[in-house]
Order: structure tokens, then C-alpha cells, then sequence
């Protein structure tokens, strides 16, 4: 199995960047990841380095989030939201799936009258009892 050239099976190949599937491809692809977002001047949590921030010059915030393949975005200004994701799109290949309805199990409960959103595990709290 693997790459071979006549005259040359004893030497090894480097690649010169990660491929989608080897191990450390995951890691080249978060400090890719990494180094992008923190040019936009976004700030990595001390708390979670898959959660990152950005103070808006109004005072609020804009909040990415992701989780091995998905990513959610959170911020009171779509239009800051769209601009982030045309940004990733230049960079990254996604897709958008428009607004989330869950997150790792979780469904996401959106009050937009009252400004709030709430997290439940109706399913699986059902599935448990």
C-alpha cells in the first residue's frame, strides 16, 4: 500500500500539507482555523478553545463556537453574522444550514419577543425515562 516510483522504494515522501483523514489533519485544520480567526481579531475563551469572542464597537459581542464539523455563530447583529460568514467562506468550504435547531443533543428554544433562548433535552430526557 502507499506510493511507489521505481529505483525508489527506500525513500519517504513529505507532504507538505495535512490530507482530509490523517491523523493530524484535524490539528492542521483547527491552527489554520486558529491563526484566521484571530487575524479578524476574534479572542480564543481561556475556558474552551473551540469557543472564541469578538467585542463589537457597540459593546456587544459576537461569539463562534464549533465542535468537530459544526459551528454556531451567536451575535444580537445578523449583519455582523453575515459579514463573519462571507470571511469563513473565503477561507474555509462550508455550508450554511441557516439558523441551528441543535447542538450536541440539545434543542435550542428561541423566545424572540422576549429576547431569550433556552437550551432543553426534551428527546432525551424521554429516551432515559
Amino acid at each position: 500500500m502507499g506510493f511507489k516510483t521505481t529505483k525508489k522504494e527506500n525513500m519517504v515522501r513529505k507532504l507538505k500539507k495535512s490530507l482530509y483523514g490523517l491523523k493530524q489533519s484535524r490539528r492542521q485544520w483547527y491552527k489554520h482555523f486558529d491563526s484566521f480567526i484571530r487575524e479578524k481579531r476574534y479572542t480564543r475563551s481561556h475556558y474552551d478553545l473551540c469557543a472564541y469572542y469578538n467585542k463589537l464597537p457597540g459593546g456587544e459581542y459576537i461569539y463562534v463556537l464549533f465542535y468537530v464539523e459544526d459551528m454556531l455563530i451567536a451575535s444580537k447583529s445578523r449583519s455582523t453574522i453575515d459579514n463573519l460568514k462571507k470571511d469563513l467562506s473565503s477561507e474555509f468550504e462550508m455550508k450554511d444550514f441557516g439558523e441551528a435547531k441543535e447542538v450536541l443533543g440539545m434543542e435550542i428554544e428561541r423566545d424572540r419577543r422576549s429576547g431569550k433562548i433556552s437550551l432543553t433535552q426534551k428527546d432525551y430526557l424521554q429516551k432515559v425515562l
